[in-house]
């Protein structure tokens, strides 16, 4: 497909507020694709170059884009026009661009363009919209001389381009790389152009989520979301969805010959033996749902595995003796020439690797050839050995420092499941027999350690033991069928935790985690942070985000301009569409949907304003929860368990 018209269905989706025929349109496009760009063109639709769980920035900031826009502005000049109709005829447009040009008089031309840009995009607040309006000039001038330098790219060609910007690293690479994407730039047409600086800056936002690829493919196929369950769970267990949607689609155009009616039990057979987990691409993690009591949950779950429930970074582990395949290259190393063999991700797939040095003795402890574990990583007091909150077991979460950082609060694993072991996934064996497999991997040790598993049938000992854990400073304990196997989410009565004790954070039994979705300007002492409170959001069985509560106490000083920093990264001009908010509660600024708080509360009462039908009474934030993704929110349907 050409990257122009695959930007032209980016476009309709942009101007598409329905979310149903937002499917209709991506099911056209995955329908259009070829077997060997679907993959790529799946990750482009995302704003990405790879999976989301796979980091691989272009490092270049919007101050960037608009320099390597500049020097196609300059183009705009009249004197610059004439000479290009000098060189008339001449296809190597970017050779003439600043040719016969005193350096001290480009560079001053160049400096009072950036300005001019820099005014444009302040204004629009979209880098896309003000390199389509630029492009667009760029190009008519070139035509009009003769020398338009648009080619026909196909999606491949943009992406190998972009694949090229994004690895180019070392001394000077800042400047080669918008030297790369101006060139890139003049062989595109304007809205292929406004698409490529948006994902350039990380910022497509084009409001689909993975779930609704999901149904689109889904559509693409069977002209019905049938699969869509299907695909959700080849999505949890290998969160890879250009590796699916490649692996789907090429499925089912290799079953034309079977029958109507045979077709989708065919095609989900061949997926389910195909699309497998794989060390080095995360599994969705099993989390928690709540019941009241000890009682309420022996009497629907029966005799439990209990557990404590640490209060650190759900991770998962994944290990492979010979390496991993990262961007297609088996056993690949490191910048110091290290084979990779060890990383970690987070519950909503971001690679943590880096935050914990301590994964390389990990690797070396452990038994088998590669395994996907899942373990809880929480800071302790060397001295002490006492376990430490969150809140100092997430400091490792820093760029820099983190070697320091590990001295001051090392790190210890504990792990509770193994969910791969040695090229066979476990996913499907019951918990008994994961635990039973689980101790061959390793030794405990200072840097791992098994999670401590009662086998409990009495509600009075249940109840005993959750205290305890409360008792030493953990958030109690988590209770889990024995027969249970590894189901992603929330799903059935496997993996159960009891609600506070009353009082612990609030009159509320449990703590929610909200959607932020906006927030307001500050008045007063609040004015210095720039925000005085903040709108927060629930979840709804489509996954739209519905209003439930202002927040603005229960905040420090310190909280504020945290707050402040974190959604500034977040701003968006438009309400995204997965949002409902009454004219009442409208805020002042928007945020797209990616940041979670955890709120406590006295109790909820029944809402005219708020979109949930119901609203937080003196809510107050208890923690930023950067270990959760926004679909990982409390839903409406849990509000009654609280």
């Amino acid at each position: 497909m050409q990257f122009s018209k695959f930007s032209n269905y980016l476009e309709k989706l942009e101007n598409t507020p329905s979310r149903l025929e937002m499917m209709y349109q991506l099911a056209n496009l995955f329908e259009s694709l070829d077997d060997e760009e679907i993959s790529q063109a799946s990750y482009l639709m995302q704003g990405s170059l790879v999976p989301l769980y796979l980091s691989l920035e272009f490092q270049l900031s919007v101050k960037m884009v608009i320099r390597a826009l500049a020097r196609l502005e300059l183009k705009n000049d009249d004197g610059e026009s004439e000479e290009l109709g000098k060189n008339k005829g001449s296809r190597d447009v970017e050779s003439s661009l600043f040719e016969d040009i005193d350096p001290e008089f480009r560079e001053l031309t160049l400096d009072s363009k950036i300005i001019s840009i820099t005014k444009d995009y302040k204004k629009s607040g979209d880098v896309g919209d003000v390199t389509k309006e630029i492009v667009t000039r760029f190009q008519l001038i070139a035509d009009k001389n003769g020398l338009s330098s648009q080619t026909d790219l196909s999606v491949l060609d943009v992406y190998e381009k972009l694949i090229e910007i994004a690895l180019d690293n070392g001394s000077g690479s800042q400047d080669r790389k918008v030297d790369k994407l101006s060139k890139l730039l003049m062989d595109l047409d304007a809205v292929s152009s406004k698409f490529v600086a948006r994902i350039v800056i990380g910022k497509l936002r084009l409001g689909f989520s993975a779930m609704t690829m999901l149904d689109a493919l889904s559509w693409s196929v069977l002209v019905s979301k049938d699969h869509r369950n299907l695909l959700e769970n080849a999505y949890q267990k290998r969160a890879d969805v250009g590796e699916l949607a490649k692996t789907y689609i090429k499925i089912s155009r290799t079953l034309k010959k079977v029958s109507k009616d045979e077709f989708p039990s065919k095609l989900a057979f061949e997926l389910n033996s195909n699309y497998l987990v794989a060390a080095g691409t995360p599994v969705i993690p099993a989390l928690c749902q709540r019941l009241n009591s000890s009682e309420e949950i022996i009497e629907k779950m029966g005799e439990v595995f209990a557990e404590p429930k640490y209060d650190g970074l759900r991770i998962h582990i994944h290990y492979s003796k010979n390496g991993f395949n990262i961007l297609g290259g088996a056993g690949d190393k490191d910048a110091s020439g290290n084979l990779i063999n060890v990383k970690a991700f987070t519950r909503n797939l971001e690679d943590v690797t880096h935050m914990f040095p301590e994964l390389k003795t990990v690797a070396e402890t452990l038994k088998c050839d590669n395994c996907i574990l899942d373990a809880e990583a929480i800071g302790y007091d060397n001295e002490t050995g006492k376990l430490l909150p969150f809140q100092e077991t997430i400091t490792r979460k820093r760029k820099h420092l983190v070697a320091e950082q590990s001295k001051k609060v090392p790190i210890r694993f504990y792990v509770f499941d193994c969910l791969f072991l040695d090229n066979n996934s476990l996913l499907d064996e019951k918990l008994q027999s994961r635990k039973d497999l689980l101790r061959n991997v390793f030794e405990d040790n200072d840097t791992i350690r098994y999670t401590e598993t009662l086998v409990i049938g009495d509600p009075k000992i249940l109840k005993e033991f959750h205290e305890l854990q409360l008792g030493s400073g953990l958030e109690g304990a988590v209770m889990k069928q024995r027969n249970s196997s590894y189901k992603s989410g929330r799903k059935g009565w496997q993996w159960v935790k009891i609600k506070e004790e009353e009082g612990t954070s609030g009159k509320l039994k449990d703590t929610l985690d909200l959607v932020v979705m906006g927030y307001y300007f500050g008045r007063g002492k609040r004015s210095q942070f720039g925000v005085g409170a903040f709108l927060g959001g629930v979840l709804n069985e489509n996954q739209e985000v519905k209003t439930i509560a202002k927040i603005g106490t229960g905040l420090t000083d310190e909280q504020f301009k945290d707050l402040k920093k974190r959604i500034d990264l977040l701003e968006t001009k438009e309400k995204p569409e997965i949002y409902e908010v009454d004219k009442l509660l409208v805020p002042d600024v928007w945020m797209l949907p990616e940041l979670v708080v955890e709120i406590a509360a006295d109790e909820i009462t029944k809402s005219p304003s708020h979109t949930a039908g119901v609203a937080l009474r003196f809510p107050r934030l208890i923690k930023f929860r950067d270990d959760k993704n926004w679909i990982d929110a409390t839903t409406i349907a849990e509000l009654d368990k609280f």
